[in-house]
């Protein structure tokens, strides 16, 4: 393995970790910051919207940068960030920290692939792109229970300073390392961006995805406080309830894949957010009781990131018939929608949480993701009218490599 696609790897770790590491320290910056936990989880929104935004907008705005220059300006991006909610002196500054370092998120995962095929020769091209977005899965596996516990022993300051070194560490790898020529064709222009999303049939797709996800996130984002709020666990117990939902999504990314390939995409999809809906609706009875909300996380894990793989595949398929000329686009923009869906998801629990309560997160995320099922339903009834379109979700779908950012 070249050690650029090392570099890229550290970097997709630090990103993914500074992610969702902000859910499991929820709590602690609320009682520090003086807020209260909806206006904590905006730091998640605001994320996530920094990284829809980013995707696509800085995407096509830098088109003509080189890319070495681009990735390095984008972990510099990334460590500020972090630096900043390192020295917040208050809420308002962290999250202009937050939004700053989703806006540097986004464009990584949109040139990434392109760099990491770069380095390697052509027929080892999945692979590269497969090792670099390996980070993310290691970041939910090993990163956010690292820095939940680092945050809940040493202050959650100390989490963002670690992550800061890890995106200092992969600024210095990939100056050093990757090749100052790398090839790559112009972005989608904002004006193809805009054309993809004139059409209703991937309008649709993406609806699933921010639905799905909007669900998911209604109560995620408010894990930890439901944690130690109604199940009575203690500050270093969230961390290892992280370690186990993390390992639970690794193994739930594989299944999921598997069952997209067996079933067609939307056959999985069905099933899967069939399986959320009812994991989320068991929170709500299991979350006072510590073994049993561990066995629901458990299955959550399993089934909250395992629909990536035919959401992905299928917005493929959905756009080789409908926007031929975009399918990366058309990808892309589903990366966005996913994003949305965790802004709205963690937005939409906090007014929960300040409404009705943290129990009632689960049953009212389970009611989104149910919707995220009916779209699903209409869109597979969609595909059966048309046969072409009927023929591209019976066919075994298309290998896409695919993540969750």
């Amino acid at each position: 393995m070249p050690i650029a696609l090392l570099a890229l790897t550290i970097s997709a770790f630090a990103i993914g970790t500074t992610e969702f590491v902000i859910v499991g320290l929820l709590p602690t910056i609320a009682a520090d910051l003086g807020v209260n936990l909806p206006s904590a989880g905006l730091l998640v929104s605001l994320y996530a919207l920094g990284v829809a935004v980013g995707a696509p907008v800085l995407t096509a705005l830098t088109g003509k940068l080189p890319r070495k220059t681009l990735l390095l300006s984008l972990m510099v991006l990334f460590t500020a960030g972090n630096l900043m909610a390192w020295l917040a002196p208050g809420y308002q500054s962290l999250v202009a920290a937050r939004v700053l370092t989703g806006l540097a998120h986004g464009v990584f995962f949109s040139i990434g692939s392109t760099i990491a095929t770069s380095l390697v020769p052509r027929e080892k091209a999945a692979s590269a792109i497969a090792i670099m977005f390996t980070g993310l899965t290691v970041a939910l596996v090993t990163g956010v229970p690292l820095g939940t516990f680092i945050g809940q022993h040493f202050g959650w300051r100390a989490t963002f300073l670690a992550v800061s070194a890890l995106g200092v560490l992969a600024f210095v790898g990939s100056l050093l390392y990757v090749p100052r020529a790398i090839a790559h064709s112009a972005p989608a222009s904002l004006l193809q961006q805009v054309k993809v999303l004139g059409q209703p049939r991937l309008l649709l797709v993406y609806a699933m995805t921010a639905v799905g996800y909007g669900g998911s996130f209604i109560a995620f984002t408010y894990l930890a406080p439901i944690l130690q709020g109604v199940a009575g666990f203690g500050e270093n117990a969230v961390g290892v309830v992280m370690l186990v939902y993390g390992v639970s999504v690794a193994v739930g990314n594989i299944w999921g894949g598997r069952l997209a390939d067996r079933r067609g995409p939307v056959g999985a999809l069905k099933l899967i957010f069939a399986g959320l809906a009812a994991v989320l609706l068991a929170l709500t009875f299991t979350a006072p009781h510590p073994w049993l909300v561990v066995a629901t996380v458990l299955l959550w894990g399993a089934v909250a990131f395992g629909n990536v793989a035919g959401l992905q595949v299928y917005v493929v398929q959905q756009a080789e018939h409908y926007t031929p000329g975009a399918v990366d686009v058309a990808s892309g923009l589903n990366i966005a929608a996913f994003n949305l869906g965790i802004a709205g998801g963690a937005w939409g629990g906090g007014l929960i949480v300040e409404r009705l309560g943290l129990v009632h997160t689960g049953w009212m995320g389970a009611l989104v993701v149910l919707g995220a099922l009916g779209l699903t339903a209409l869109s597979g009834r969609l595909d059966r009218l048309n046969p072409r379109a009927a023929a591209l979700d019976g066919a075994a779908p298309r290998k896409v490599r695919v993540a969750a950012h």
